[in-house]
């Protein structure tokens, strides 16, 4: 991979960090040593550091060459799962119960690499804010950023993030202009029945009936209501109800997991949910009630942003590495609330090889080293071209 020289020099010193980031794992809006690790580094390196950001979060401002006002914001995620580990290597984490099956200790030292890079060369004109965001993985640390002013205190003319993806060759590029994640939102539908003795159903209103006829008639908000060239899925992840072989409970629930690609099927959704539960309700003479709570709103990449992005990259990893068509997925990312905010793009950079084949949130994960050199250099490449010294 054509990567820079300097960076591939320090590739050792980036592996290193991201294992002792691995072996260290720390989950959302707890990743105090993580975050300290990462502000000494970057403040070794001359690069001012602002920390308690979103809580754990923190920013790194570094100013290139000349008088541009121009800035750019670059994001890495921080945190780890509440999962146990299955590897057998010496930087396999050391707490248990808590692991990086996601790759987030390879974006920070993929950030932290083209920091180091940037702030020995100084070949740009502008200003760099090297995100560093807490909580991606369910805590919502990038809605926390935002709204503790992160655009505000530190305005980007454009921001931009990556994640490693297995699925994909190593040192791939994949992305595309417009949605390209799923907004993520859960409902849980509490039925108030009757309860009663099992062989007298007729003098119960069985809230397990009800939920059977529930769980179907969403299966119906996709397949009828929402165009056949959408994306969007309604699952029912949970269905409680019950206590004994003889008895007719008096409730059940049923939680469902929701992701769109659009604010229109979003809305679509939210109401046909209500609709039903309503109408079943009315049906059966019970009451739903429904608790519907929006997460993760879709990742949706700025055109602009995402062409200036995918040039940065096929200078890196050759055009015929550049995937400017990758498929969406319905997955989510809380990057989305930052492209809420500020212009910009998200992308996937591929890691899968011989022995990097596991999937995201499998127990025997592990971030591919070999690709972090073509990250930093990415982010150096993108800064350089868009923050140009005269």
């Amino acid at each position: 991979m054509p990567v820079y020289n300097r960076i591939a020099e320090i590739h050792e010193d980036m592996q290193a960090w991201r294992r002792d980031i691995h072996k260290h794992p720390e989950l959302c809006f707890e990743e105090r040593r993580t975050a300290e690790v990462v502000a000494e580094k970057l403040r070794s390196w001359g690069i001012e550091v602002h920390e308690g950001i979103g809580v754990t979060g923190l920013v790194g401002v570094l100013k290139g060459q000349g008088d541009s006002k121009k800035t750019i914001g670059i994001r890495a995620d921080m945190d780890a799962l509440p999962m146990q580990e299955l590897n057998d290597f010496d930087y396999k984490s050391c707490i248990d119960g808590k692991m990086h099956a996601c790759g987030h200790d390879g974006h920070t030292a993929i950030l932290l690499g083209a920091a180091k890079y940037l702030s020995e060369s100084r070949n740009f004109d502008g200003t760099v804010h090297f995100i560093f965001q807490p909580a991606e993985e369910g805590g919502g640390g990038g809605d926390a950023m935002v709204k503790d002013g992160l655009f505000e205190r530190f305005p980007c003319d454009g921001v931009y993030g990556l994640h490693n993806n297995p699925d994909k060759p190593k040192g791939t590029i994949n992305l595309r202009p417009g949605p390209l994640m799923a907004s993520a939102d859960t409902v849980e539908m509490t039925i108030h029945g009757k309860g009663g003795h099992a062989a007298h159903p007729h003098l119960t209103i069985d809230p397990i009936a009800v939920g059977v006829q529930l769980y179907t008639a969403l299966q119906t908000i996709v397949a009828r209501n929402v165009g056949p060239v959408d994306n969007a899925v309604v699952s029912v992840t949970m269905f409680e109800g019950g206590t004994g072989s003889n008895i007719i409970g008096h409730s059940a629930k049923l939680t469902a997991s929701i992701r769109t690609m659009t604010a229109e099927t979003r809305d679509l959704i939210e109401n046909r949910v209500h609709e039903i539960c309503a109408g079943i309700a009315a049906t059966h003479g019970t009451k739903i009630d429904v608790d519907y709570v929006r997460g993760y709103p879709s990742t949706v990449n700025h055109e602009k942003e995402t062409y200036i992005v995918a040039k940065a990259a096929a200078e890196v990893v050759g055009p015929d590495n550049v995937d400017l068509n990758t498929s969406i997925r319905m997955g989510s990312e809380d990057f989305s609330f930052m492209l809420e905010a500020c212009p910009g793009a998200y992308l996937f950079l591929g890691t899968r090889d011989d022995t990097h084949f596991h999937s995201v949130h499998h127990p025997e994960f592990d971030f591919n080293d070999e690709v972090l050199s073509v990250g930093a250099s990415l982010w150096a490449k993108l800064v350089e071209q868009q923050l140009p010294r005269k």
